[in-house]
């Protein structure tokens, strides 16, 4: 048996989308090897090579996990929702008693005696996804009633939202609104889903106004309603409450139609998060409107894949949990661009699977694989049919 065979038989599932993952991991280690360099100047005294390794370590325990869930039968997943969906609130709740305090905000759950931290938002993104695709494909003869439907849904996604939005509104907000487009395509009925943005905006309305109040309750508060305000009126902000943006701006500016070339960046050395956050004004800089219109291109095609997997999946679950796990990559990656853009205000989402990261990479992996598992069952589906 060849080469190429031999890893067709192995890598099951969407081609296009085993192609895609491919290519992003290549530009990821290419985009990181350039925009680590302020960072490695920093902390390791330009070692750049530290940083490169870390991440291609990264990646790589990040693609062993892929193959291993697309092995998996996705209806495992849906088995194990409900126990991911507890973990998920009470890592949540350990890490707001005790995460280590970074930027008036704790996200990360220091691991005991290994001393690597993990965002337990990734984790409880990710199971909630899961439990919603799990409720709605097991409750498809019912969806329209609210004590058998919608209540097992809503309590859920409420409560992971607000515990996530406490530290980071804006993964909290997506996620919400993820599982309200769930619930649009799994046929749950509008006045429901109307309700449910009714409560949404009253929640996070009410979490906005206790942090005004009382700081010490919800102290990123403050960094909502000044990120607010310094893109709503940009005119009354200051340089350094603007300095991310616009060194982001520039360095796409920079870039022109075909960019300076690989590892030629000169912002990188200036702009804020440049291997994470703002990843792809490097990448615009470096490979220019070309580079930066052929890494959204990627992230369209794979969520086309998504729903060609979705029209084809003759199971509820499958169904859903493809929709809503793609939808969030899509979502992610769109709103990664637009920060960088100015199009939005600033996030702090990174760039799926190409901004340098730990849990984040690994979890997009674990999203990755359990695409390909539907998409590898919908496959072996159809060469039995034929």
């Amino acid at each position: 048996m060849n080469l190429s065979l031999r890893i067709a038989t192995e890598l099951r599932g969407d081609r296009v989308i085993w192609a895609i993952i491919v290519l992003l991991s290549i530009i990821s280690m290419m985009s990181v090897f350039s925009s680590s360099a302020n960072l490695a100047y920093v902390e390791r005294g330009g070692a750049v090579g530290f940083y490169l390794l870390k991440h291609g370590l990264i990646l790589t325990v990040g693609l062993i996990v892929i193959y291993i869930c697309h092995l998996l039968a996705y209806t495992k997943f849906s088995r194990w929702a409900p126990g991911l969906l507890v973990v998920s609130f009470v890592l949540l709740i350990l890490t707001m008693w005790f995460g280590p305090v970074i930027n008036n905000s704790q996200r990360w759950l220091q691991v005991p005696f290994i001393g690597l931290t993990f965002q337990s938002s990734d984790f409880a993104k990710t199971a909630l996804i899961i439990f919603v695709a799990r409720s709605i494909g097991s409750k498809q003869d019912v969806i329209k009633d609210f004590q058998e439907a919608f209540l097992p849904i809503i309590a859920p996604v409420i409560g992971i939202c607000m515990l996530i939005a406490i530290n980071d509104l804006s993964s909290a907000l997506m996620l919400f609104l993820i599982c309200i487009l769930m619930m649009v395509v799994g046929r749950v009925a509008m006045q429901y889903v109307v309700m449910l943005i009714l409560l949404g905006i009253c929640v996070f309305s009410l979490m906005v106004m206790v942090g005004a109040r009382y700081p010490h309750l919800i102290p990123r508060a403050a960094t909502w309603q000044n990120r607010m305000d310094t893109f709503f009126n940009p005119e009354t902000a200051s340089n350094d409450e603007r300095y991310q943006i616009t060194k982001a701006q520039i360095a796409m500016a920079n870039g022109g139609l075909f960019g300076v070339g690989p590892g030629n960046s000169t912002q990188r050395n200036y702009v804020p998060s440049a291997h994470a956050d703002f990843i792809y004004s490097i990448i615009v800089e470096e490979y220019g409107a070309i580079g930066g219109i052929l890494i959204l291109l990627l992230y369209v095609l794979f969520f086309f894949r998504i729903v060609r997997l979705v029209t084809k999946s003759s199971k509820a679950f499958g169904a859903m949990v493809a929709f809503g796990i793609g939808l969030a990559l899509l979502l992610q990656a769109f709103f990664n661009i637009a920060v960088n853009l100015d199009l939005v205000p600033v996030t702090g989402l990174t760039l799926p699977l190409i901004s340098m990261g730990g849990t984040s990479v690994l979890f997009t992996c674990v999203s990755f694989g359990i695409i390909l598992s539907v998409s590898k069952h919908i496959e072996s589906i159809t060469a039995d049919a034929t």
